[in-house]
């Protein structure tokens, strides 16, 4: 195994680790009655912030778990300017979202499930391929995605019952 293998191998089970953190996130939401997705943001390999959506609870339609993940960091971190800093979100973000972590330079987004309702990142906007930005983040995409997948899946089924 070379280096760079084992670099990549050492990336996946970070970004594993994080995104299970975010799972149990999104989980919670859904024990709340909330829409369950869920998000963590690190720099480096400190966890900073972790939280889920919140809207019901909030009565607040902005309170998705990557924007109050966003607004906890800026506090902990006293600065709205979140660079070389990673969100791991359960789905893939909105547009609101999305245009949150632009302006906040989050230098990486490692999301799990498409959303292909309401996906800022490819499947349904994709306002980060978007010439004029004045912000590039990396993008990791399908990070356990068959568990987030189904996170999102059960809740949804069972709200239909």
């Amino acid at each position: 195994m070379n280096l760079n293998t084992l670099q990549s191998v050492r990336d996946r089970e970070s970004d594993e680790r994080y995104m299970r953190m975010a799972l149990e996130e999104a989980k919670e939401a859904g024990r709340r009655e909330e829409v369950p997705v869920g998000a963590v943001l690190i720099k480096g390999d400190q966890v900073v912030a972790k939280d889920h959506n919140r809207c019901i609870e909030h009565n607040d339609p902005t309170a998705h778990a990557e924007v109050l993940v966003l607004r906890k960091a800026g506090q902990v971190l006293k600065n709205y300017r979140l660079t070389d800093t990673v969100v791991y979100v359960t789905a893939e973000p909105c547009p609101m979202c999305v245009s949150a972590m632009i302006h906040g330079r989050i230098s990486r987004l490692v999301y799990g499930a498409p959303e292909p309702k309401f996906g800022a990142v490819e499947s349904r906007f994709k306002l980060l391929g978007k010439d004029g930005l004045n912000h590039k983040l990396q993008i990791t995409r399908g990070i356990l995605e068959k568990e987030c997948a189904e996170v999102l899946k059960a809740f949804f089924k069972k709200r239909r019952k």
